[in-house]
């Protein structure tokens, strides 16, 4: 493999420029699967000569027309391939498929080549991935440790620099915690936005095909490319990949409260979190401590009654005809299901609704969660020892994100003290994949680690722009409590506003603490040119059905007016009635309304000792 690049598309794409050929590519995969020699990785390899036929297909390089042209991935051995096997790690089960299933299609006409089928928990249930009949992946950082299921043979193939990508599927977290304990990027998509048709279902109302890459740039091209709505899926969504890369400065970050936080004794995993959200209030963010035991009740729902049932339902039919062809494991859990009723299932989601009530106001309380992906890594031999509870232990963060309908995106953060893989998990509500996946990909950067156990560096990034659909979006701009991490932004959220960029006023605005406001607010307003100062603000993008509502909610004396910026554009923005600033303190000097509340929340500790 000496010369070869990394496997990151940027990299390839870069070879494939420079007239790199993707034969040289396809060999390398394979002579770097030769050379880790873990035969637990995949299930089912393709063909050398019909890769190489498929690459003639393609024609000239072209990342334009095909932005994955010549990029090896693999996929979970529960999504079809055309012409391979699906065994769901069952043997028994095995069929071959005749058609590709949706996101499979979607990859190879953007021009991926399909490497292999790899190995998983049977069926997709468990988080630790040796629940197969098959020989267990090991961990591509220590194989003492498990690898994290269910997509243990995806995320390894990936870690391991075989493939570029790799897909799995996530229902309790199968897409984050192998991951986290892998040293890679995991995308878990919103449920709905990529198809599952041509995915054996583990449950069908919460299963997504989600994305393992060496970076986040990778997972966002490959989400990119596959966030499609599709007939084929009744529970498909038409969630477009939207957002990414238009971060704002600060984002208000939910953390489980201190008190609320289970590492189960892992002292490196609880201390390498703590540094993440370090790495957060470093890079600008506010940390908010939120309850968090209403989520890990949801959590618990997930392998109760409801679910368990829609788990056996998926397969019903093949395990009462052929229960003894089930992993141990695997087969007491479906089998348990035998003794539900639908009495049980109704009361499952009785009780997700109520919680659902429940953390709904702190979900929106916030822009994104950051949790940790794993509260801890665990070795094969306390698996061995505790086979259910560590399971169970590893979804600690992750089960109940689908039962309220969130994404998410494990993320690298740096080795913890003894060396092993840190990682936490971004969540944000559906469709707001872009701004999880752009905090990841600021962490991920911030953080300089090596991608997955391939010693191959991380790229530093340039910025990334944000990709806004210009067509009929207004700009919106935004000076006091609605700017990113403050009390109002929420406002914004919930309207989809999208982050454009930060900004300054020409020097013909005077900015002023409002008397009596609550929250409290500041006013511009708009002085003779010279006279005033240039205020820091942000400018945000809404349709016009949006802008209409958020300008129909603005109370007097505040209001909206035309503000011209330092750059010498114009927008919408917020101004404020003459007759508002009586009684009103002039801040112009601070320069901006996050100056002045942190230097007045300085002034108030001070006072305050």
């Amino acid at each position: 493999m000496t010369g070869a690049p990394a496997f990151d598309i940027a990299s390839l794409h870069a070879f494939y420029a420079l007239g790199g050929s993707p034969d040289t590519i396809i060999g390398r995969a394979f002579a770097r699967l030769a050379e880790v020699n873990d035969p637990g990785i995949f299930l089912h390899l393709s063909d050398r000569e019909a890769l190489l036929a498929e690459v003639e297909a393609l024609g000239p390089f072209d990342a334009e027309a095909k932005p994955l042209w010549g990029i090896p991935f693999a996929v979970k051995d529960n999504i079809d391939v055309a012409g391979m096997p699906t065994t769901a790690a069952c043997p028994d089960y095995s069929y071959v498929a005749a058609v590709d299933a949706t996101v499979v299609r979607l990859l190879k006409q953007a021009g991926a080549l399909v490497i292999g089928k790899t190995n998983l928990d049977q069926f997709a249930t468990g988080l630790v991935g040796v629940r197969s009949p098959y020989p267990i992946p090991r961990n591509a950082i220590d194989a003492n440790l498990v690898p994290g299921g269910s997509s243990s043979g995806s995320a390894v193939a990936t870690a391991q620099g075989i493939v570029s990508f790799a897909l799995g599927t996530d229902t309790a977290g199968s897409g984050r915690i192998p991951a986290g304990l892998n040293n890679i990027v995991g995308l878990k998509p919103s449920v709905g936005a990529l198809s599952t048709a041509g995915v054996i279902p583990a449950c069908r109302t919460l299963d997504c095909v989600s994305i393992f890459a060496l970076t986040v740039d990778d997972a966002w091209r490959v989400f990119d490319t596959t966030a499609r709505y599709d007939a084929a899926d009744a529970y498909s969504k038409d969630i477009p990949a939207s957002g990414y890369g238009s971060l704002p400065p600060v984002l208000c970050i939910g953390v489980p409260a201190k008190a609320d936080r289970q590492f189960f004794g892992d002292a490196r995993m609880e201390a390498s979190y703590e540094n993440a959200l370090a790495m957060l209030t470093m890079l600008g963010h506010r940390v908010v401590e939120v309850p968090f035991g209403d989520f890990y009740k949801v959590a618990n729902l997930l392998y109760e009654g409801a679910w368990v049932a829609e788990r056996y339902a998926a397969v019903k039919p093949f395990f009462d005809a052929n229960e003894a062809s089930f992993h141990p494991v695997t087969r007491k859990i479906y089998g348990g299901a035998k003794a539900l009723s639908a009495a049980d299932a109704f009361n499952g989601l009785y009780a997700l609704q109520a919680l659902k009530q429940t953390v709904q106001p702190l979900i929106d309380s916030v822009d994104v969660f950051c949790v940790p992906t794993a509260p801890s890594h665990y070795t094969l031999a306390d698996l061995a020892a505790e086979p259910i509870r560590e399971n169970s232990r590893l979804g600690t963060y992750t089960n109940f994100v689908n039962l309220l309908d969130m994404c998410g995106i494990a993320v690298p953060t740096g080795k913890r003290a003894d060396g092993l893989p840190a990682s936490v998990t971004l969540l944000a509500p559906s469709g707001r994949d872009g701004l999880a996946a752009s905090l990841a990909r600021e962490i991920h950067q911030a953080a300089g680690v090596s991608l997955g156990a391939t010693g191959w560096s991380l790229t530093p990034a340039f910025p990334k722009p944000a990709r806004i659909d210009e067509d009929g979006m207004i700009d919106l701009v935004v000076v006091g409590a609605h700017l990113s991490g403050m009390q109002l932004n929420v406002q914004l959220r919930d309207l989809d506003a999208v982050f454009s960029r930060q900004a300054q006023t020409s020097d013909s605005y005077r900015l002023y603490a409002l008397a009596g406001q609550v929250p409290a607010k500041p006013g511009m307003i708009r002085v003779e040119a010279g006279r005033g100062g240039r205020i820091d603000v942000e400018v945000w993008r809404l349709t016009p059905a949006a802008f209409g509502q958020f300008v129909a909610a603005i109370p007097s004396p505040l209001g909206i007016g035309s503000i011209s910026l330092s750059d010498g554009t114009v927008a919408k923005g917020f101004l404020v009635e003459p007759a508002g600033i009586t009684g009103a303190t002039d801040i112009t000097n601070y320069g901006g309304w996050r100056n002045y509340v942190a230097a007045d929340t300085d002034r108030r500790a001070r006072s305050a000792g």
